[in-house]
């Protein structure tokens, strides 16, 4: 008879933590990579709506990873 401590424990919410932090960061890297190139590509001012994209998504993710890591990093009692 198979072990039942050895299945796979119950999704916490701190598992979708993660995807989502690194989702949240390539969007801002995107902005920011795409404020660069506008300019080159055509004579046109990036958007506000850029700036405020990576200003926002890109901290954001940084900070929800490192939420993740001290959240996922805590020892189970």
């Amino acid at each position: 008879m198979p072990d039942s401590s050895s299945d796979r424990p119950p999704r916490r919410a701190a598992d979708r933590l993660l995807p989502v932090a690194v989702g949240l960061f390539a969007i801002g890297v995107v902005a920011i990579i795409a404020i660069f190139l506008t300019p080159a590509v055509s004579d046109a001012h990036p958007g506000l709506w850029l700036y405020l994209v990576a200003m926002v998504a890109t901290p954001g993710g940084l900070l929800l990873a490192i939420a993740f890591a001290l959240w996922s990093g805590r020892r189970a009692r």
